[in-house]
């Protein structure tokens, strides 16, 4: 098959999704699910789903019809997504009204007035991305659709890959960004019971840790009321 490249318009829905990474895995997906309706050949609508070690963790839909479409597919454990899943290819359905390899996801389809659909996977390690495109009209999603949703999953499924790896290191920035915070309050109390109770830091310590266990107060909290000159006399401590 010769090779088709990506058009101008559909690299600026691939520079779209790299600035879209930056956000988060649901807004990865929404901007591919959307680019794909606009510019695949054939499709009047598409959804995306991301699987994560075999359970899908989030999805994207251009029409309100098609989480059912996915949803069938997922009860039944069979249809054109899984198959594109399993076999890291391409899975098509030229006809809904001839199909029968998958009569659930057929029918379902047929009642959405879907008359073909084409699905294809980025697998990647415990997480896969699958794209499902779906067309009005029997047989328009051709070779150059499934050439094209190809390179578009592909570079979809690493762009959701960096979106996630950006959250993840989002989220370990803030744990330590809280983490920090929270010694530097400790700290602070620390040293306000050792100038009022003329203790040492260790003793200081350990009194925030007594006052904690007996109010079922995180330490923390405990320091923070510390810190807060008005706070101090409900937990027993000198102003």
């Amino acid at each position: 098959m010769e090779a088709v490249t990506f058009r101008p318009d559909l690299s600026r829905a691939a520079a779209g999704l790299l600035a879209a990474a930056e956000t988060a895995e649901p807004r990865s997906l929404n901007r591919l699910v959307n680019d794909a309706a606009r510019q695949v050949p054939g499709c009047s609508a598409a959804a995306a789903v991301i699987w994560r070690d075999g359970e899908p963790v989030a999805f994207a839909a251009s029409h309100p019809a098609l989480p059912g479409l996915i949803e069938v597919q997922v009860r039944c454990e069979q249809g054109p997504m899984l198959d594109a899943i399993r076999t890291a290819q391409p899975a098509s359905c030229p006809d809904t009204l001839e199909e029968g390899r998958w009569p659930e996801f057929a029918v379902a389809a047929l009642r959405q007035g879907v008359r073909c659909s084409l699905s294809a996977a980025h697998p990647s390690g415990a997480e896969a991305v699958c794209l499902s495109l779906f067309g009005a009209r029997p047989r328009t999603l051709g070779p150059e659709s499934v050439t094209v949703a190809e390179r578009l999953v592909a570079f979809g499924g690493e762009v959701v890959g960096i979106a996630s790896g950006y959250g993840e290191a989002r989220r370990t920035a803030a744990q330590l960004r809280d983490a920090a915070q929270s010694r530097a309050v400790v700290d602070q109390a620390k040293g306000i019971l050792m100038h009022a109770l003329g203790c040492s830091a260790d003793e200081a310590l350990r009194r925030m840790r007594q006052i904690s266990q007996e109010r079922n107060l995180k330490v923390t909290e405990v320091a923070a009321r510390i810190t807060d000159d008005s706070g101090r006399s409900g937990l027993g401590l000198p102003r």
